[in-house]
């Protein structure tokens, strides 16, 4: 398996938990609310999964070795691309918390934030997807020897193992900040 076979495995599931997400917008649309833990739950799939996980593995590992390679202008392009899209996924991510602290606690108000937040995930993820599947993996996979991708499938394998302590060391901190 080529180093992007993983990456391109866990899109198809962050494009899964995007038609959960366009079903939420759906529901504020047609009845005027939303399940705020539901939107916990797509915040933590995101943060957990699609960020520190998916696009970990990205930044912390396959990035890093392109970093260290002579990419066409190009590539380089499109790999800082990459990691600005990653930034406004983290700070869509951080609004959405924010607006649904808000409407938990009454604000009703925020509801259109928390559809806007919900909607620019909804419309952001797939281009990145599309753009990292059918241009970025593709092209780059010439920098890489068959020793070199296993070498990154290993490291892949081993920073999946560490984040399920990870999530929960960062749920016992928080756990205790309520306390």
């Amino acid at each position: 398996m080529q180093a992007r076979g993983p990456l391109m495995i866990e899109h198809r599931l962050i494009e899964r938990m995007l038609l959960l997400i366009t079903d939420a917008i759906k529901q504020i649309q047609s009845m005027g609310k939303v399940d705020p833990l539901f939107v916990d739950a797509a915040v933590d799939f995101i943060r957990m999964y699609a960020d520190r996980t998916h696009h970990g593995k990205e930044e912390e590992i396959f990035f890093r070795e392109l970093d260290k390679r002579a990419l066409s202008a190009g590539d380089r392009r499109v790999m800082n691309e990459l990691i600005e899209e990653h930034v406004f996924g983290r700070q869509t991510t951080k609004a959405l918390v924010e607006a649904n602290a808000r409407y938990r606690n009454g604000d009703q108000a925020a509801l259109a934030d928390v559809a806007d937040r919900l909607q620019t995930l909804v419309e952001f993820y797939p281009k990145h997807i599309e753009k990292e599947d059918k241009v970025f993996f593709p092209a780059v996979r010439v920098y890489f020897t068959d020793t070199e991708e296993q070498v990154m499938l290993a490291e892949f394998w081993e920073f999946d193992r560490k984040m399920i302590h990870e999530k929960y060391k960062l749920l016992v901190e928080e756990l205790k900040k309520t306390k």
